[in-house]
């Protein structure tokens, strides 16, 4: 699920989570820092990362954080992060990609939430925080999803091709399949925390 073209971004710095640094090296591309405990790497793969990568912190197996909960935390505190970008998220197992993706609503990653998109081969998903908001279509995405992921109020999407008009949801809801009708689209919510993702078959 990783986009193709991600070997052609070699010159931002890169944080990899346990097995995404083995991935990174197999791009070209170099992390400044290697997180986790390692434990999906085999003992060459771990010794081609240590010879590899200057900075890895290591982890215990047994803990409260995943690993790229330890990743994004190193990113936002200590580069002081203004944009994040994560690969790799939602392959895989369904646990690890419903961890992904609701670790942005906890306390300590909530008020930076819209620094932080998510990627794939096939989607882009970034949360917002209450208020207006106009996002521009991205290269290659059709689709248009909206997802409110707490109790929101007043959501209205104002020039998609289904529009919606102050709406309230007590629970997490997916509006799916929407679309752009010109090259951006501007939504807004007075409360809650909205997903909103571009996608493409």
């Amino acid at each position: 699920m990783w986009p193709a073209e991600l070997a052609q971004q070699t010159a931002v710095p890169w944080i990899a989570a346990d097995r995404g640094a083995l991935r990174l090296l197999g791009l070209g591309i170099t992390p400044q820092v290697a997180v986790g405990d390692f434990d999906s790497l085999s003992t060459a793969e771990l010794k081609r990362v240590q010879t590899q990568v200057a900075d890895i912190r290591y982890a215990v197996a047994d803990k409260d954080e995943t690993d790229t909960e330890l990743a994004l935390n190193i990113a936002l505190t200590e580069g002081q992060a203004t944009r994040v970008t994560i690969y790799g998220a939602t392959g895989g197992r369904l646990d690890h990609l419903l961890d992904n993706l609701f670790m942005l609503l906890q306390p300590r990653f909530l008020p930076y939430c819209q620094r932080v998109r998510i990627l794939d081969r096939q989607n882009s998903l970034r949360l917002f925080l209450p208020g207006v908001h106009t996002i521009t279509q991205e290269a290659r995405q059709q689709y248009l999803a909206f997802a409110p992921l707490t109790a929101v109020k007043g959501l209205t999407l104002y020039d998609t091709k289904y529009k919606l008009a102050n709406a309230d949801y007590a629970q997490p809801i997916m509006f799916a399949s929407n679309q752009f009708t010109k090259k951006s689209a501007t939504f807004s919510f007075r409360t809650g925390v909205v997903a909103v993702i571009q996608s493409h078959d």
